[in-house]
């Protein structure tokens, strides 16, 4: 019979840590990027008012109350 090769605690605690760690980085980036959307997007929505471009204002705004949800 083999046995199974134990892990230390300490081996586990690490592994946890890493992934903790990757989903840190992974919501933090999501969020930034969001933001660069969000900015973006306000920016176009203010020059399709400038321009009286409804169509585009809506189309925008759209977009904007996705990103709110």
């Amino acid at each position: 019979m083999h046995k199974f090769a134990e892990v230390h605690p300490m081996d586990k605690m690490k592994a946890n840590y890493e992934v903790m760690l990757g989903l840190a980085a992974e919501m933090l980036l999501d969020e930034a990027m969001i933001r660069f959307r969000k900015e973006k997007i306000y920016a176009a929505i203010d020059n399709a008012l400038e321009s009286g471009d409804k169509e585009g204002f809506e189309k925008l705004a759209a977009q904007w109350n996705t990103l709110q949800r």
